[in-house]
């Protein structure tokens, strides 16, 4: 059985996306784990005439908000509202076709999360436990994990969160934590009684066991099923649902002051109060008729919460479908390195759109192309540019606009007719035929990357195609057997125009547009007769152009740039010394002196050669500062702080009489020391 065949049980596809938290930009490591193959299989749903919706929103409650919120001073709903139009703004101009794309602090979601922890409420679904957690005296309030901060018991990072050790990636309880202490006043926190309620997980482990470790062993990812098999295995635990907050959804008790949801909680039930908002009074049969089929897109880092504990919720009301696939990929890297939002190491989209106005086809390729299916995975600005200009350029662009302009140098812009076909085009026309099929099993199947790469073969096809039958050479002696061999040409030029719509949009759009096609559905994609003769072709237009070294080495450029400011940012002064009695300090006799000259030391890249006025007839000090001042005698008229008691030494040939005293910034520049204002030579300092 196919899977075409297979999912020919289910009349409709709710598919939705991770709800990206509304804290700052999207960045290519979402796209690619999540948005990007979402997009693709949704459009392919659609070209295939399926009833399909695609739901995304905004994540807007949870602790990284009220974070970013305090740091910026000012609301979280300053910070929910700015990020959530750039996001939302970002994946349109990206055209990733969301059906719909909502909010988690909107009222409707507000009154869907909070009427269905009622219900599981009244129906004795939780439990209540009473549990310790931090709570800071002078803030008044209790601490969630990110809002406490202490050394980690792991590595010693005095640095480390509530939650984790971003120095050594250890995951941590809050009480882990060595001398913790408050974010938000400083001060040590103190131990305090909270009552919560929790998801008996532990009571739901039977029939997780059986529903994925036995029901989709064949049919989900392997790391997906892995993982799940993991928690299973170790022994499932009850999860609160609800925290210590004062931004969210509010717990619907009486008793529940100053408690609110639990963002992984009320995030994944957005995606019913978002198809409440779009589909009104139908939207029940989206999520609660076994005929609909549902889909969840996310990264490796959500795999728990929408295989087990969401799952876990939806069981636990007991009328809702469970997901058919969650086909999670894992992570993608920058330059060799992980991205990260909060050392700035990414590539935003809405600065890409930015930089590369029209290219979004481009992004969307080179993400799927390289997109971490199975294992992580690594972008870099140079296969960036090598996908765009060797690949999109060189095999899809040049085959397409060959054929337009073959077509209009010779037939005036009309399909040819087709005249006898030899075996190379019966041979060709049957390849076109085969293409439809391999590209959708493989997105039906979430193998994304071995779709794209099939929708690429059937451009390189028409590339070889041209290659043997050379049109251009066919002119010359037989216009029937060009008019011929351009026929097919053009055939594959429309049939990629539908199966490239999924992964390049706009391409396909173009395509569309430039060729007059009708508008086609999957179903016409393989035919050999998609265009008639006579049909007329628009002028050609370059599908792709090429990206130069200059654009590439210019965001190369920003990212070295942010390296270099997170080393500067990571910079911590050197640790204290052992302890010296006062009497050897007093041991060595420090004093200001000024510069009367300054140069290099001959054949010592390294070293300066100062002569110092020291009040006491003068000396010389020989100094391995030059990298940092390349001009020497720009010193000449500063101060400058030595030791005067040192024992003198030989320095390449040069007797040095003291030590100049200079300071190592964070990024590592050696500074001279020098008094504020002027002083007499040969002063001590002390």
């Amino acid at each position: 059985m196919t899977y075409t065949e297979k999912d020919q049980r289910f009349k409709r596809y709710t598919v939705t996306s991770a709800l990206p938290y509304a804290n700052g930009p999207v960045h290519i490591g979402h796209l690619a784990g999540v948005y990007v193959p979402a997009d693709i299989y949704v459009r392919y749903l659609r070209a295939q005439g399926e009833e399909v919706m695609f739901i995304g929103g905004s994540d807007e409650h949870g602790v990284p908000i009220t974070i970013k919120a305090r740091k910026e001073g000012c609301t979280p709903q300053d910070i929910v509202d700015r990020y959530h139009k750039i996001i939302k703004d970002s994946f349109a101009e990206l055209g990733i076709s969301f059906d719909i794309y909502s909010r988690t602090s909107s009222k409707e979601h507000h009154e869907t999360a909070a009427a269905y922890f009622k219900k599981l409420y009244e129906e004795g679904k939780f439990v209540e436990k009473v549990s310790q957690q931090y709570y800071d005296e002078e803030a008044g309030q209790f601490l969630a994990d990110r809002y406490i901060t202490g050394t980690c018991p792991h590595c010693g990072n005095e640095h480390a969160y509530g939650d984790q050790c971003e120095a050594c990636g250890t995951s941590l309880n809050a009480t882990d934590l060595i001398n913790p202490k408050s974010a938000l006043s400083g001060s040590k926190p103190v131990l305090k009684d909270t009552k919560h309620w929790f998801l008996p997980l532990d009571k739901d482990e039977p029939w997780l066991r059986e529903w994925i470790l036995e029901g989709h062993k064949n049919d989900w990812k392997t790391n997906v099923y892995g993982q799940c098999k993991s928690w299973i295995d170790a022994g499932l635990q009850p999860r609160a649902v609800t925290r210590d907050l004062d931004w969210g959804v509010k717990v619907p008790l009486n008793d529940a002051d100053g408690k609110v949801l639990y963002v992984w909680f009320d995030a994944p039930i957005g995606y019913i109060s978002f198809t409440k908002q779009l589909k009104g009074d139908d939207w029940e049969k989206w999520w609660k008729d076994h005929d609909t089929k549902l889909v969840h897109f996310i990264g490796k880092d959500n795999i728990v919460f929408h295989c087990i504990i969401f799952p876990s919720m939806l069981h636990a009301d007991g009328s809702y479908i469970l997901p058919d696939n969650v086909p999670a990929n894992e992570f993608l890297n920058l330059e060799g390195d992980k991205i990260s939002t909060s050392r700035n190491w990414a590539v935003w989209l809405h600065e890409y759109l930015k930089d590369f106005p029209g290219k979004q086809d481009v992004l969307r390729y080179t993400l799927c192309s390289n997109a971490p299916e199975t294992k992580d995975n690594d972008f870099t600005w140079k296969d960036f540019q090598l996908k765009n200009n060797s690949e999109l350029v060189a095999i899809l662009g040049n085959f397409v606009n060959r054929t337009l302009v073959l077509t209009h140098k010779f037939f005036g812009g009309k399909v040819p007719p087709r005249a006898a076909l030899s075996d190379l085009d019966q041979q060709t026309l049957a390849e076109i035929a085969s293409y439809p099929e391999k590209i959708g099993r493989s997105i039906e199947t979430y193998r994304f990357r071995e779709a794209l790469s099939e929708m690429m073969n059937l451009a390189r096809l028409g590339n070889k195609y041209l290659t043997e039958t050379e049109p251009w050479k066919l002119a010359k002696s037989d216009m029937e057997r060009t008019g011929t061999v351009l026929n097919i040409a053009l055939q594959i030029c429309a049939n990629l125009a539908v199966l490239c719509a999924p992964f390049l949009p706009f391409t396909a759009d173009k395509m569309h547009r430039i060729m007059n096609l009708r508008a086609m559905g999957w179903q016409d994609a393989g035919n050999g007769d998609l265009l008639m003769e006579g049909h007329t072709i628009d002028q050609p237009e370059l599908l792709f152009e090429q990206i130069d070294d200059a654009t590439i080495q210019a965001q190369i450029d920003k990212l070295l740039e942010t390296k270099k400011q997170n080393e500067l940012n990571a910079w911590q002064p050197n640790s204290v010394k052992p302890q010296v009695a006062f009497d050897d300090f007093g041991k060595v006799d420090i004093r200001v002196g000024t510069v009367l000259e300054c140069s290099k030391v001959p054949k010592a890249d390294k070293l300066l050669q100062f002569k110092i006025d020291d009040g006491m007839g003068g000396r010389t000090i020989v100094s391995g500062i030059a990298k940092y001042y390349p001009e020497p005698e720009k010193l000449v008229g500063m101060q400058v702080c030595f030791i005067a008691n040192f024992e003198p030494r030989k320095l390449k040939g040069v007797v040095s009489e003291g030590m100049i005293l200079s300071a190592e910034d964070k990024d590592g520049r050696l500074v001279l020391i020098s008094p504020s204002q002027l002083v007499t030579s040969g002063v001590n300092v002390g």
